[in-house]
């Protein structure tokens, strides 16, 4: 009977042996299960932020690669040998990087500091021309005379020295604070009074700049609208020039353009006699030298763009002078 209970116990032991083993060995499992698990996820976690860093890492380089390129093309366009429309100004430089700069004159847009600069301090005779001339123009862009009276003004107003307020424009007061000087950058209408829809168009401002060296327009580069807010230039007339100087293809900036040399040929271009030509011939000029590339490099998917102002070296090797660079 004895030897019957100690067998039972002995048994009874084995078993709970057993099953506290077996529980072990399922924690250690869960355990083991937990730890690959989470070094699984450890893992994974690293291979994602390594991808990460290489995803961010080619990017930052096709960025660095486009604006090389766009770099490139517009170092190109600053040699002398280099005119508008030259296949030189396009070029693939392998399968995923590429630049294309297109040159215009800087002298057919409205220079406001020098035309600003006639309109306060020039004679009578240049003043209300050159006013008209302004006036003319945004009425062409949809503003009408009274608006476009109070821009000028303003403008005016915001460029000249003193305090004193003009008819329709707008001096010191507790919400604005016109600079008193002259404009620094087209971007700066935008804080004049009266220029804000203006400004917000896009493109507004395309037919502006303040690197020219006078006020005067170069008919060679000059936008239709500009064209026509010449004094006595008719839509037939501006159209004809158009039509002449941008040559086969009807584009500005190609090879095929025609290139005005002088007042005469304008003249022919314009249909008038010398007689009919007086009234333009101090208000345009033929030899601006400023020129204007936009460079457009890419690398890949990625594009960036650069846009410079300036006159380039002649043919001596002297050293262009940049009048303005931004990336775009």
């Amino acid at each position: 009977m004895g030897g019957n209970h100690s067998a039972s116990a002995r048994a009874l032991a084995v078993l709970k042996m057993s099953i506290l083993h077996s529980k072990i060995r399922g924690a250690a499992l869960m355990l083991a299960l937990w730890a690959l698990f989470l070094l699984s996820a450890m893992i994974i976690s690293w291979a994602l932020d390594i991808d990460s860093h290489l995803t961010v890492s080619a990017q930052a380089n096709r960025i660095l690669e486009a604006e090389a390129m766009a770099c490139s093309g517009a170092e190109v366009a600053l040699h002398p040998s280099i005119k508008p429309g030259s296949p030189n100004l396009t070029r693939r430089v392998n399968s995923r990087e590429s630049y294309e700069a297109r040159i215009t004159g800087e002298g057919g847009r409205l220079n406001l500091h020098f035309i600003t600069g006639v309109i306060i301090a020039g004679d009578p005779a240049q003043r209300d021309t050159y006013r008209e001339i302004l006036r003319k123009y945004l009425k062409i862009k949809g503003i009408d005379m009274n608006e476009s009276d109070h821009m000028i003004d303003c403008l005016l107003d915001w460029i000249d020295p003193d305090n004193l307020v003009r008819l329709n424009g707008a001096e010191e007061s507790e919400d604005y604070h016109p600079a008193n000087r002259p404009l620094r950058r087209i971007d700066e209408l935008k804080e004049v009074k009266g220029w804000a829809e203006f400004t917000s168009q896009p493109g507004w401002d395309a037919d502006f700049t303040l690197s020219t060296n006078s006020a005067k327009i170069d008919p060679n580069w000059a936008s239709r609208e500009v064209l026509l807010a010449l004094p006595g230039m008719t839509e037939a007339m501006a159209d004809n020039l158009l039509q002449m100087r941008r040559g086969p293809d009807g584009i500005d900036g190609t090879q095929d353009d025609v290139r005005f040399k002088n007042n005469s040929e304008v003249a022919a271009a314009l249909g008038l006699n010398a007689q009919q030509f007086k009234k333009f011939e101090e208000l345009i000029d033929v030899n601006d030298p400023v020129l204007r590339v936009v460079s457009v490099g890419k690398s890949g998917n990625t594009t960036r763009v650069v846009q410079m102002v300036f006159t380039r070296m002649d043919r001596m090797g002297s050293i262009p002078q940049i009048k303005m660079w931004k990336e775009l």
